[in-house]
């Protein structure tokens, strides 16, 4: 191999993780999930031999893991498919606190794709001047925007 593919792999591996943590937040389901996490890949692979550096690389694996699944959501919902029910469900689990995170967790996945970011960002323990590197916003916005989402989220009812 390659030292640029051995770095990249090792990359990917050292980070894996995140990036299925990203990927997770934008769908329920695993095949989808893996498609994501496929063209994150892949736009990693594009930008790796021009990462300058510049931010951190948990920074950039972050903004590149959010805007690739972003644009994926964006052309998912242009071409919404109809989805099909095997009349099952195999995540069913009837104990009190899996309820609560599969209430909020569906609550979460309601908002808007950015918001979602955020949160998700939020939820993983970064600081406001981390998000804001990520997602590309000021830190003040970010403040703001998880105010808001916050609001937003208690308002929700449990659809």
């Amino acid at each position: 191999m390659k030292t640029s593919e051995t770095a990249f792999a090792q990359m990917v591996r050292a980070h894996k993780n995140t990036i299925y943590t990203v990927c997770f937040m934008f769908s329920k389901d695993s095949d989808e999930v893996n498609d994501l996490f496929q063209e994150v890949l892949i736009n990693l692979w594009k930008g790796f031999e021009s990462f300058e550096g510049k931010s951190k690389i948990d920074t950039w694996i972050w903004r590149v893991s959010f805007n690739t699944c972003i644009d994926q959501d964006r052309k998912k919902k242009r071409h919404s498919p109809i989805p099909l029910s095997m009349g099952i469900d195999l995540f069913n689990d009837k104990d009190d606190d899996t309820r609560q995170v599969k209430m909020l967790y569906d609550r979460i996945h309601r908002l808007k794709p950015f918001d979602r970011a955020i949160v998700l960002l939020w939820l993983e323990n970064m600081s406001y001047e981390e998000i804001a590197a990520i997602v590309g916003i000021t830190v003040k916005n970010v403040s703001v925007r998880l105010y808001r989402i916050k609001e937003e989220l208690k308002q929700m009812s449990n659809q």
